[in-house]
């Protein structure tokens, strides 16, 4: 799935979650190398939950990560 938006700082993203173990995304290093940094830490799904841990493979869960570090402007499948 391809996902365009913002990082706090303002930089605009467009990178590509791929569900691969070596290669979560691609597009933006910064943005992938905070999907390595939270890897196999809690993220919530949905606002109240549920939480899983992040893996490369969880497409799910890394665009969950996505929207709560960045301001997801459009996800297309």
């Amino acid at each position: 799935m391809r996902v365009i938006g913002t990082l706090d700082d303002g930089a605009a993203y467009d990178v590509e979650v791929t569900g691969r173990e070596d290669r979560p995304v691609t597009g933006s290093r910064r943005v992938r190398a905070l999907v390595e940094q939270y890897t196999r830490q809690p993220v919530l799904l949905g606002p109240l939950g549920p939480q899983r841990r992040l893996e490369a493979t969880d497409t799910a869960a890394v665009l969950a990560l996505l929207r709560e570090h960045t301001s997801v402007v459009e996800v297309r499948p």
